[in-house]
């Protein structure tokens, strides 16, 4: 990168908080996109992939990402692979206990977007190749169920999205399936199935 980013990803997201009504026109001024949580009435940004790169805490976290893998340094591209089903797995499994999905990933999104694209990038400091762009698929991706660069991250983010209230949803589903299995039975039906077993 030419320059040292000087503003962090917190101020870029106040920033576009604090921005006004025109999402359209603060997504143009600020790098940034955007979902509307209506379930919450909020708006949830999230920088795309290109301007987290630009901001004080990419750095940082390309960094923590090398130091988490330094042991692994001869299978870093199975390492991060594995790292990324398992992250993954971790934060779907949160949200399906979460109390409320929406408020769930409105929380948490964000910092999933940014270290999948800083676990890509720390892969690719390592290995000696190019920062990616999305041209070509990493190793790393070969098996992950998003294309992480798509719409600048855009598509990544709304697929993310569905799956985390998706995650919760089908936990409800199965929680209220496992309650109405175990529902005691009334006396009338027990006498019932008595006297249809008695019959045979």
């Amino acid at each position: 990168m030419s320059t040292s980013p000087t503003i962090s990803l917190s101020e870029l997201l106040s920033g576009a908080d604090a921005a006004g009504h025109d999402h359209g026109l603060t997504e143009k001024n600020s790098g940034l996109q955007h979902i509307h949580n209506h379930a919450t009435g909020t708006i949830v940004w999230f920088p795309t992939w290109q301007k987290f790169r630009e901001t004080t805490d990419w750095r940082e976290a390309v960094d923590g990402v090398a130091e988490d893998f330094r042991s692994h340094i001869e299978d870093v591209d199975e390492w991060a692979a594995t790292f990324l089903a398992e992250d993954l797995a971790i934060l779907l499994e949160r949200a399906a206990a979460s109390g409320d999905a929406n408020v769930f990933v409105q929380d948490n999104l964000t910092h999933h977007l940014t270290r999948t694209w800083a676990i890509a990038d720390a892969v690719a400091e390592a290995t000696g190749k190019d920062l990616p762009t999305g041209g070509t698929k990493q190793t790393i991706f070969a098996d992950y169920p998003y294309d992480v660069y798509a719409q600048d991250g855009g598509a990544f983010a709304t697929a993310l999205w569905n799956d985390v209230i998706d995650a919760r949803r089908n936990r409800a589903l199965a929680d209220e399936a496992a309650r109405k299995a175990l529902k005691p039975v009334s006396r009338k039906a027990l006498k019932n199935a008595a006297r249809k077993a008695a019959r045979r």
